[in-house]
């Protein structure tokens, strides 16, 4: 299940420091970012696909996310999981088992999950190439692929789909090196929203007889 909310953040997170070798991918990627990185908060809605054609999987979640600074909180109902991070404690919360784990962020193992910029999948340690522009139901977008330069992320290829109109990533399907696909699709999003720190920290008491185990 880390591995579900690990692909979401690799989404919609990330740092700075990319390759390129593609001068159009690389103009339409500086635009995105320049954009995404005057954002100080935001909300999404999404949903989360995973497909493995030869285990006979196709499995589609919807869900939210939160972002305040490096601050977040990421909702799977239909998973029933939940994570909230203040930007120094993370904290796992799985309805099946009524349990949630607390842990440092930097115990997490991954700068994925400090999501101090936003859509931004592209800004470290990806090689991109501009593939075509197609129009859909009346919107234009952009196609471009990532190729990642080192094995950190597990992923063989990262399909990236960017509004030309707003200049923002619309979707995006990861090559796991697993064999599975990952889909990300965003259907709504709210930038600059107005949040309280408070929806950023796991309250136990909105959860009765939740069972605590803390790896702090």
């Amino acid at each position: 299940m880390k591995r579900i909310v690990l692909i979401v953040a690799l989404f919609f997170v990330a740092t700075t420091g990319w390759t390129q070798e593609d001068t159009k991918a690389k103009k339409i990627l500086d635009e995105v970012s320049a954009k995404t990185k005057e954002i100080k908060s935001m909300s999404a809605s999404f949903v989360f696909s995973m497909v493995n054609d030869e285990m006979d999987i196709d499995e589609t979640n919807a869900g939210t996310i939160k972002i305040k600074g490096q601050k977040y909180c990421v909702q799977l109902p239909d998973l029933g999981v939940e994570v909230f991070s203040d930007g120094a404690t993370i904290w796992n919360y799985m309805k099946d088992g009524n349990q949630v784990t607390i842990s440092n962020l930097d115990d997490e193992g991954s700068e994925l999950m400090d999501p101090s910029s936003l859509f931004s999948i592209y800004e470290r340690g990806f090689r991109s190439e501009f593939v075509d522009e197609k129009t859909v139901d009346g919107k234009t977008y952009y196609h471009i692929n990532l190729f990642p330069d080192t094995d950190t992320y597990d992923v063989t290829k990262i399909e990236v789909e960017i509004d030309k109109a707003e200049m923002m990533i619309h979707s995006a399907t990861l090559h796991s090196t697993d064999g599975n696909l990952y889909g990300i699709l965003v259907k709504k999003m709210e930038t600059n929203a107005g949040f309280d720190d408070s929806e950023f920290v796991f309250d136990a008491s909105k959860y009765d007889d939740v069972e605590v185990i803390d790896f702090r």
